[in-house]
C-alpha cells in the first residue's frame, strides 16, 4: 500500500466511526409521543409531559406491545449469537449477546467542480420487519438508538440545519429537531435521553484539492482544514437544545489539534461530552456549557479511537491493537490504571456483547490488515466465532463496509 492509500484509508475509517450505546429510552419516548398524538390528548404542558416520560410512560409502554407496533426482528430473533459468516456485506441480522449490527455504511469519493472531493456514505439499515439490511440513500449520517427502533439521521449536504428521528419500523421520520448551527454528526447518550450534535462551518467529509496527497505517482485531494465550531446537546423528549462553541486550537506550523471530522460523544454516565485530539491530551472532556473538564476516572486511559470503550459493568476497557500488521491481538485494560489485564484475538475491538465477550475485526491469516471480518472474541480464550464474511483487501474500499452497533 502506498502512502496516499494509507493516509486516505485512515481518514475514511475515522470519518466512518460510530460507537454503540446502551438503553432504549429514545425509542420509548417516540412511542409515547406517537400514542399521545393518536389519542389527540390536549392541554399537557411540555415540562409535565417530559417528567411523565420517566415516571409513567415507560412502564406503560413496556406492558403495551400492541401500541408499539410489530415486534422488531432484533427482539424476535433471540439466539445468543446470530452469525452469517458467508455474507459480506451482510444481508441478514448479525448479533451477539446484547448487541446487534444495527446498520452499516459504504463510502466513495465524489469529485467536486472545484477539484475537491466529498467522502459520501451510503447506509444500509436493519429492516425490523424482515431482519435484513436495506439501503437508504437519504442520509449522510446515521446513529442508531438503543433498542433499534429509532435512528438519528442527517440529510445529504452537510452541514445541515435539522436532525431527524427515523422510525426503523415504518422507515419514516417521526420528528425533526431544528438547529441554527450546521450539524455534521450526531450521537445518542448512553441512556438514550440526549443527543450530542457536532457543528461544522463546512462539510467535515470534504477532501481539499488544494492540499493534495502525492506519492510520486498519483495526486488526489487530501484532508481539508478542520471547520468544527462546537456542539449541541439536545433533549430527545422535548427537543430543547443548547449550543457550546469550541474553538479549534493550532500548534506548530499552524497544524490543528483535531482531524477534519472530529465528532463529540458522551461520557459513560452521559454527564459530559468528549472529543479526540491529535495531540496530548488524546481526548478532552467538556460539560454541557462547553467548559473543559477532567476525564472521569474510568475513562482516563481509554483510547478515543477504539469504539468498544468500557464493558457494560464498567470494570474492563477495550484497548488498542497489540500486534503487528499480520498479527491479531488486542488488549483489555483495567480502566482505572490503564494496565493490560488480558490479551485477546482480534485486530480492532468494536463493541461489547457482554462483560466477557466483544465483537471485533479479525484479520484473515497470512493476508493484509484490510482482509478482515467480524468475529466474537472471549476474554481468556483464543477461540474466535466468525460473525460475517471477510471484507475486501483492496484499499479503495470496493466491497468494504463500516458497521454501526446498538443494544438490541
Amino acid at each position: 500500500m502506498n502512502v496516499a492509500e494509507l493516509v486516505r484509508e485512515s481518514l475514511r475509517e475515522q470519518a466512518d466511526q460510530g460507537p454503540p450505546v446502551p438503553g432504549d429510552f429514545a425509542d420509548r419516548v417516540l412511542a409515547v409521543r406517537r400514542r399521545r398524538r393518536n389519542r389527540t390528548t390536549v392541554g399537557a404542558a411540555l415540562a409535565v409531559a417530559t417528567a411523565a416520560v420517566v415516571g409513567v410512560a415507560v412502564p406503560a409502554i413496556d406492558s403495551d406491545s400492541d401500541e408499539r407496533g410489530p415486534r422488531p426482528a432484533s427482539e424476535s430473533q433471540t439466539d445468543d449469537v446470530i452469525a452469517h459468516p458467508g455474507q459480506t456485506p451482510p444481508r441478514e441480522l448479525i448479533a451477539a449477546g446484547g448487541t446487534a449490527l444495527a446498520a452499516y455504511s459504504t463510502s466513495k469519493d465524489v469529485k467536486q467542480p472545484d477539484g475537491d472531493a466529498i467522502v459520501t456514505r451510503t447506509y444500509r439499515l436493519l429492516d425490523q420487519k424482515t431482519g435484513t439490511y436495506r439501503e437508504d440513500a437519504r442520509w449522510s449520517w446515521v446513529d442508531v438508538a438503543p433498542g433499534m427502533r429509532t435512528a438519528a439521521v442527517l440529510e445529504q449536504g452537510l452541514p445541515v440545519k435539522r436532525i431527524g428521528l427515523l422510525n426503523l419500523i415504518t422507515g419514516k421520520v417521526d420528528r425533526w429537531l431544528p438547529v441554527q448551527h450546521g450539524v455534521g454528526g450526531v450521537e445518542f447518550s448512553p441512556d438514550g435521553r440526549k443527543l450530542v450534535a457536532t457543528t461544522y462551518a463546512e462539510n467535515p467529509d470534504r477532501l481539499d484539492g488544494d492540499r493534495p496527497i502525492n506519492d510520486g505517482k498519483h495526486e488526489e485531494p487530501g484532508p481539508a482544514d478542520p471547520t468544527r465550531t462546537g456542539f449541541y446537546v439536545l433533549d430527545v423528549a422535548s427537543g430543547d437544545s443548547s449550543w457550546s462553541e469550541v474553538k479549534t486550537r493550532r500548534g506548530g506550523w499552524g497544524l490543528a489539534d483535531i482531524n477534519t471530522r472530529q465528532d463529540f460523544d458522551f461520557s459513560r454516565d452521559g454527564s459530559l461530552v468528549y472529543t479526540g485530539r491529535i495531540r496530548e491530551p488524546a481526548q478532552q472532556y467538556y460539560d454541557f456549557r462547553g467548559r473543559k473538564k477532567s476525564p472521569p476516572p474510568r475513562e482516563r486511559h481509554l483510547p478515543w479511537h477504539v469504539d468498544a470503550r468500557l464493558s457494560p459493568n464498567g470494570k474492563l476497557a477495550a484497548g488498542d491493537f497489540a500486534g503487528g500488521v499480520k498479527t491479531t491481538a488486542t488488549e483489555v485494560l483495567d480502566p482505572l490504571t490503564g494496565k493490560r489485564v488480558a490479551k485477546i484475538p482480534g485486530q480492532q475491538l468494536l463493541a461489547w456483547a457482554d462483560d466477557k465477550r466483544l465483537i471485533a475485526w479479525d484479520i484473515a491469516p497470512g493476508t493484509s490488515e484490510y482482509r478482515n471480518r467480524l468475529v466474537l472474541v472471549t476474554i481468556g480464550s483464543k477461540k474466535t466465532v466468525p460473525l460475517s464474511g471477510y471484507r475486501s483487501s483492496k484499499a479503495d474500499r470496493v466491497g468494504r463496509w463500516t458497521p454501526i452497533f446498538a443494544k438490541r
